[in-house]
């Protein structure tokens, strides 16, 4: 698979660059997105939910009526969660939603997810570049050069721009990432991805370690 690299105004460059085969060529193994997708998802979830049990309820606990001859069911302290302000039954508690999977399965989740969007000609190379200063407009001015202002886009760095990264944050439907820090969910909810052309070589390193 053979690119076009392009520069910021969408002006082709005249270079072509060989996409990975290893990577953007192989046949895409959806159940590996799914579980990687999933990984992330959960590992986003701070599982800090949690409500009062009977134990916990901070009321008196004098028998509100006596247990025989009043006609009703028997009842307890107010603590009782028949009563309102009484502890949950089964309420949710703290827990930790993350799980692991094999390093191997995520490499190749990361591998099927570019070749899912190398099928779908979805992907762009750029020729590297940076701002001199962190502005918004600028990026969008790139965004809008590309042609993609209005879609989801995902740029992957070779490393860590601060003047890019900062430009691009406030750009809806726009993430900028690096090689190191590339995952699975970044990549499917992407509509567009725009890769760095030094970024290339480190990402052939990387997906396949």
């Amino acid at each position: 698979m053979e690119l076009s690299v392009l520069n910021i105004k969408g002006e082709d460059t005249g270079k072509k660059v060989v996409m990975p085969e290893s990577i953007f060529g192989i046949e895409p193994n959806t159940h590996a997105i799914y579980l990687d997708v999933k990984l992330y998802l959960a590992n986003q979830r701070q599982g800090t939910h949690k409500s009062k049990e009977r134990a916990e309820i901070n009321h008196s606990t004098r028998k509100i009526k006596r247990q025989k001859g009043t006609g009703g069911a028997r009842a307890g302290s107010i603590k009782s969660p028949v009563f309102v302000g009484g502890g949950r039954i089964f309420g949710p508690r703290p827990r930790n939603y993350s799980f692991k999977i094999n390093k191997k399965v995520k490499s190749l989740a990361r591998n099927s997810a570019f070749a899912v969007k190398a099928k779908a000609d979805a992907i762009s190379v750029l020729e590297a570049f940076s701002f001199d200063s962190p502005k918004t407009k600028a990026y969008i001015n790139v965004l809008n050069a590309l042609s993609y202002g209005n879609t989801k886009t995902l740029l992957i760095l070779p490393a860590i721009d601060s003047n890019i990264i900062l430009s691009s944050r406030n750009v809806p439907k726009a993430k900028v990432t690096t090689v190191d820090s590339v995952n699975t969910y970044d990549l499917m909810n992407a509509d567009r991805l725009l890769i760095s052309e030094s970024a290339l070589s480190i990402l052939e390193t990387q997906m396949n370690k």
